[in-house]
């Protein structure tokens, strides 16, 4: 266990590093000038050339990298060009609504899809396993926005039994929180719960099908144990890769879940920093982003030698 722990944190350290060259390669490859936008479009050329020498846009690539990584080493990730803001500043400002999103809806979409993804299994070829089949499908079909927005309408504007926009910390309001956490964690958990739900439900069949599963009902052991026991437990490393695996898509779609609801999050705040090209608090963003998702395949890893003996060795 300790060495499996050790050999993955020795892998983080290439991992982060390859990401950090390719995100700040590719921004700079990307059309657009900083100095232009923050200028305005009234701006004389004289004007754009002093505000990217005070900005230290003239630099060479090379030399802004290097800068860059330095400070990246020690924890610091640059200043906003737009706001003049540290970049760790603005990304832990916008954190907890962020955080908040994607717990609730990882929460959300495992006690949906797990349960569902057993039941369905047991009853393989019942109209409810018929019915979820489709809807899983819909699910995968529809994009996130386009849920959100029909979430927000019934719920928000024809009911109005929800807020459709903002948010509230629960250290302020937690009933406030959690009406205003209900549509965004709708929208965003769908199709991942469609995603957990079909892998568990493929998983549990081939689960069921063991002769040790019909050895079990022949010992005369409830359906609840044998489905618990000894099919989901022995079903769980495929669900726990994807979960794994979707938390990804779930850090991609707070970013269009954030800018339909309002929610000042760390996605929106990625979307207002591309329009305005401040390359700092991007490339902060997708460091971070990237350092969380590689911590939670780590998790996972960790997961897969407690629920499979077999991976210990």
């Amino acid at each position: 266990m300790i060495g499996l722990i050790l050999r993955r944190l020795v892998l983080i350290v290439p991992t982060v590093a390859s990401v950090a060259v390719l995100i700040f390669g590719l921004l700079y490859l990307t059309p657009g000038d900083p100095a232009v936008i923050i200028a305005g479009d009234r701006a004389s050329p004289e004007e754009v050339a002093q505000l990217r020498v005070a900005l230290a846009l003239d630099a060479p690539v090379h030399q802004r990298f290097a800068r860059w990584a330095g400070g990246v080493v020690s924890g610091d990730l640059g200043k906003s060009i737009y706001t003049q803001r540290p970049v760790t500043e603005l990304i832990a400002s916008h954190l907890i609504p962020t955080a908040s999103l994607v717990v609730a809806s990882l929460v959300l979409a495992c006690l949906i899809a797990v349960p569902f993804g057993v039941l369905v299994a047991h009853w393989q070829g019942s109209l409810l396993d018929r019915l979820l089949t489709v809807g899983t499908i819909a699910a995968f079909s529809v994009p996130i926005f386009v849920i959100g927005y029909v979430l927000a309408y019934i719920f928000g504007v024809w009911l109005r039994w929800l807020p459709v926009q903002g948010f509230v910390s629960p250290g302020q309001d937690v009933f406030e929180f959690i009406r205003h956490i209900i549509l965004p964690s709708v929208s965003l958990s769908v199709v991942y719960a469609a995603l957990i739900l079909r892998t568990t439900r493929a998983s549990m069949i081939e689960t069921l099908n063991h002769d040790y599963i019909r050895t079990a009902h022949a010992k005369g052991l409830g359906i609840n144990r044998i489905l618990l026991l000894h099919g989901l437990k022995n079903s769980s490393v495929p669900v726990i890769t994807v979960i794994g695996i979707g938390f990804a898509a779930l850090i991609g779609g707070a970013v269009v879940t954030e800018t339909v609801f309002a929610i000042p999050g760390v996605g929106r705040l990625t979307v207002d920093s591309i329009l305005r090209r401040d390359y700092p608090v991007i490339q902060g963003v997708v460091l971070t982003f990237s350092g969380v998702f590689i911590l939670v395949n780590l998790i996972v890893d960790i997961s897969y030698s407690l629920l499979d003996p077999r991976v210990r060795q």
